[in-house]
């Protein structure tokens, strides 16, 4: 068999990440929004706030978990992307925003995942 890709580990984990957000009452707006400046992999509504989502998932702790792969540069195109989607959709300027993250890691067991939802995980200075 076959080790699984890092495309295909990153689309099971967002699948994942959606439907944890969605059964705690988030709506999905969109998935994938890129732009030149980076990636949103998940914009959702949390009552009248827009949640910006990044998910990270790791199979191996090898080299760090998750939530340790977000760093500052990481962030940067984030908010890059997340400035175009605001220019480019003016109907969600109005909601206040936050950046979330999902961090996926392994839990040591074969098939098992341990979903770590972080709020509010970082923010973005101008």
């Amino acid at each position: 068999m076959c080790p699984e890709t890092t495309t295909a580990t990153g689309r099971r984990g967002e699948d994942a990440a959606a439907r944890h957000l969605e059964s705690r009452g988030l709506v999905l707006l969109e998935r994938n929004y890129r732009c030149r400046g980076g990636e949103i992999d998940l914009v959702m509504l949390d009552g009248d706030t827009l949640v910006l989502v990044e998910v990270r998932t790791r199979s191996s702790a090898e080299f760090g978990g998750a939530a340790a792969s977000v760093g500052s540069a990481k962030q940067r195109r984030f908010a890059r992307a997340a400035k175009h989607l605001l220019l480019t959709r003016p109907d969600l300027r109005r909601l206040r925003a936050r950046f979330d993250v999902i961090a996926i890691d392994a839990d040591g067991r074969p098939g098992e995942t341990r979903v770590n939802w972080i709020r509010d995980a970082f923010r973005v200075a101008g």
